[in-house]
């Protein structure tokens, strides 16, 4: 049966990172797992947090009656207002459960607010580099992508570029904070000259445009860095954002929206949120997952485990010669390729077993991304491969 000829068209130039991963299972087979250094998909190694055990055991053990049922499509009450709290809490604002949205995970966040926000045609501004899905993501509800490259040595704001990048047709712009693919924070400074300049573009171009703060990894930040609250920074936003990474819970497809009180018509936004959240065909969040994650807005994976990882690695391919913003946050690195090709370099590693995504699927030409949330021991393994490829290409 033919498919849609667009579909088609997106599956050709769709996710560099599953087009490795599925690289990797031919090579596992090929010459064993132990001998395969996965660095493609951001999939935690690490567990969950025990308090999510208990809570899934008490949940067993004895059960709320009607657990499973349908709730409201916003989510839970309870649950909502145990975000609320946390989020309140970071901003200093009377943020409470009517400003929460459950969502399917960060992804089914964003689809509910550029649906929410979207006329066809309309456009949203993403920061180079960026996450891949974002274009497949805006397209979906007849947005046009702008791309709008950050600084290229630091991968901070560029806000002279996003100055230019806004026209009458802006709607919103997605900031990416710990940032996936350079673990870079934008820092409250930038966030904050961010929104003076969208205030004086709305006011010049008599539109509102909507920052959509996309959150997943906002828990993992190293060295004494905090991610600032984007409610404190600018009126206009929302969160969008998930418990994959935060909680190790990436199969539970569960996270949330949520608006900042202060946004201009923050009530109408909502309710068309939660008509998008039903509407898309998510209906609500997961129920089960909803009651896991009540009681762990403050808990989270252990960040050391994530930081030990950064450190080895950056430490040792930086001695090699690859050069890196060494990042605050998450659980990736940047590195710029040592060929102006970063395709033809990765399939270089390929053959020290070494899988990696290229710029190119960030629409950073030029760079790799590594995602170090693996197992330590297959990072440890890999050193000895980094090291040949390295002599192999001269550094």
């Amino acid at each position: 049966m033919p498919i849609a000829t667009k579909i088609k068209a997106s599956i050709e130039r769709s996710s560099w990172i599953r087009k490795m991963f599925e690289e990797g299972d031919r090579l596992r087979a090929r010459y064993g797992a132990e001998n395969v250094f996965d660095f493609t998909i951001g999939n935690p190694s690490v567990e969950p947090p025990a308090e999510l055990h208990e809570m899934l055991l008490e949940l067993a053990r004895k059960p709320i009656p009607g657990m499973h049922r349908y709730m409201s499509n916003a989510g839970y009450e309870e649950t909502r207002a145990a975000v609320a709290e946390v989020l309140a809490e970071q901003s200093g604002l009377a943020v409470n459960a009517q400003h929460i949205v459950m969502t399917c995970g960060a992804g089914g966040a964003l689809n509910v607010v550029l649906k929410t926000l979207l006329n066809p045609g309309e456009e949203v501004i993403i920061l180079t580099p960026f996450f891949v899905e974002y274009k497949f993501y805006i397209d979906n509800h007849g947005g046009v992508p702008v791309e709008v490259w950050t600084d290229r040595n630091t991968f901070q704001l560029d806000l002279a570029a996003i100055d230019a990048a806004i026209t009458t047709k802006t709607r919103a712009i997605i900031v990416n904070t710990p940032n996936n693919p350079t673990g870079v924070i934008y820092p409250a400074d930038s966030l904050r000259a961010l929104g003076k300049l969208l205030r004086a573009k709305e006011a010049e171009f008599g539109g509102s445009i909507t920052v959509i703060s996309d959150e997943p990894y906002a828990r993992i930040a190293y060295d004494g860095q905090r991610v600032p609250s984007i409610f404190t920074c600018i009126d206009n936003a929302v969160v969008v954002t998930s418990h994959s990474k935060d909680l190790a819970l990436p199969g539970e497809r569960i996270g949330y929206l949520a608006a900042n009180p202060k946004m201009t018509d923050v009530g109408e936004f909502i309710e068309g949120a939660i008509f998008c959240n039903r509407t898309l065909g998510f209906v609500n969040a997961p129920a089960l997952a909803q009651r896991l994650v009540t009681r762990l807005q403050r808990a989270s994976v252990d960040i050391d485990e994530y930081r030990a990882k950064r450190d080895l690695l950056y430490n040792r391919l930086t001695e090699l010669g690859f050069a890196m913003v060494k990042p605050g946050g998450g659980f990736y690195l940047f590195p710029k390729s040592p060929l102006a090709d970063d395709i033809e370099f990765v399939t270089i590693a390929q053959r020290a077993n070494i899988l990696l995504v290229p710029g190119t699927g960030f629409g950073a030409p030029g760079f790799f991304r590594i995602a170090y949330c693996s197992e330590m021991k297959m990072i440890e393994r890999s050193l000895s491969a980094w090291e040949k490829l390295a002599h192999e290409l001269g550094l």
